[in-house]
């Protein structure tokens, strides 16, 4: 049986969100994802910092 991903912490700039959650070995893990219709973008970060770095620099190329 797969785990469950339980984002916690999460917040919005801009278009983007940035969850917290454990991974399946319990180390602390960030994904930003862009929530724009078209989008698609995400992408996981070992910090907090880095997440909210791409979140800032994101620019939406949608399809």
């Amino acid at each position: 049986m797969a785990a469950r991903d339980h984002f916690h912490s999460v917040i919005r700039i801009g278009p983007v969100q940035i969850g917290t959650h454990r991974d399946r070995h319990g180390r602390t893990k960030h994904t930003a994802v862009c929530t724009a219709d078209g989008c698609g973008w995400s992408a996981p970060y070992s910090s907090p910092t880095a997440a909210q770095l791409a979140a800032r620099t994101h620019r939406c190329k949608p399809r």
